[in-house]
């Protein structure tokens, strides 16, 4: 069964799975990688998603490198261009990632041109299908924030100077699919935030949104960094490279959110766990199933490291959960709502 297609925008179509490479180059050797590309596009894949900032973890030695191995891969196997659906991201402002045009102060039109002709370079390729936002220009509670601060407010750049940039890359030629041009910019066409058993809080408002304004979604850590695989509640805590041990106390935005030390997010995720058990599916085909059956989710972005660990998602896209595995869902989300947000 290769995996299903839907229509992103008028003449985009994309595989309901995307593969996300931002452990290419990092955790993943380039030979890896291709492995990873090459048995995902076999299967069915034809979307893949990057970014300016990746790999993860972000340092100055190997930013870039996730495009540039996304890149060598299409060239250097002979795959056609007009086959995959390549997206990718420019990095918001950060006082951190000084490596990458100075940690941009602000995303205005120059950052975000300068971003999108070295996105091309690393890809090897004269356009982008999709390009995003990898997260605001203003202050926004993110990345495991639930609060609101006014008093962490500041001056930002207009969306219209961003929307200005993104469509003046459409008119010379960078962007073929970016968006559905309407008549003065790019229309907003996806949104990728994260979405999973442990985070559901793009039900509770930018659904509606998104409904209305016809934006679908892209759904990321649909594993909750693996949480839900149930790989860490071994008795040696899982594999020792496992991205939350190889990272441990280096990489602040998923330990923030996915804290395995937090006992509610182990128990809701046992929960979801015991499950898949009883109804005899494996906990990856519960957690990608779970995603793949929201109405809005036009596609779920997940990272693998190993071949097997693509396989076992793959598999998720074979199942339908019932309806009565749904409402044993829903009981646990209402008693532990959003562990993860």
């Amino acid at each position: 069964m290769a995996v299903p297609l839907v229509n992103l925008a008028p003449n985009l179509t994309v595989s309901k799975l995307c593969l996300g490479t931002m452990t290419f180059g990092e955790q993943n050797s380039l030979p890896e990688s291709f492995r990873l590309l090459g048995g995902a596009l076999e299967a069915g894949i034809n979307f893949f998603d990057s970014a300016e900032m990746y790999p993860v973890v972000q340092q100055a030695e190997t930013q870039g490198r996730s495009e540039e191995y996304l890149g060598r891969w299409i060239r250097e196997s002979k795959i056609p261009r007009d086959s995959v659906v390549l997206a990718t991201k420019v990095t918001g402002p950060s006082g951190q990632m000084t490596w990458i045009r100075d940690g941009p102060k602000c995303l205005d039109a120059r950052n975000i041109a300068d971003a999108i002709d070295g996105s091309l370079r690393r890809l090897q390729t004269d356009y982008i299908d999709l390009y995003q936002i990898h997260w605001p220009d203003r202050y926004v509670p993110m990345f495991g924030e639930t609060e609101y601060d006014p008093t962490r407010q500041f001056c930002s750049i207009p969306i219209e100077e961003q929307l200005d940039a993104l469509g003046r890359a459409v008119d010379s030629g960078k962007f073929v699919q970016v968006a559905e041009r309407s008549t003065y910019r790019p229309k907003i066409v996806s949104l990728q935030n994260a979405y999973s058993l442990l985070c559901r809080t793009f039900d509770s408002g930018l659904a509606e949104c998104c409904h209305h304004e016809r934006i679908s979604l892209l759904a990321y850590s649909p594993l909750a960094m693996g949480i839900l695989s149930g790989k860490y509640f071994s008795p040696d805590g899982g594999p020792p490279d496992a991205r939350l041990n190889v990272f441990r106390g280096k990489y602040s935005e998923g330990e923030s959110r996915y804290n395995l030390s937090n006992h509610i997010i182990r128990a809701a995720a046992l929960e979801y766990i015991k499950i898949a058990e009883k109804y005899i599916l494996h906990p990856v085909s519960l957690a990608i199933a779970f995603v793949l059956s929201r109405s809005l989710v036009a596609s779920v972005v997940f990272g693998a490291t190993k071949s097997w660990q693509l396989q076992e998602v793959l598999d998720g896209c074979k199942v339908e959960l019932t309806p009565e595995v749904i409402a044993e869902i829903n009981k646990v989300h209402e008693r532990v709502p959003n562990p993860c947000p």
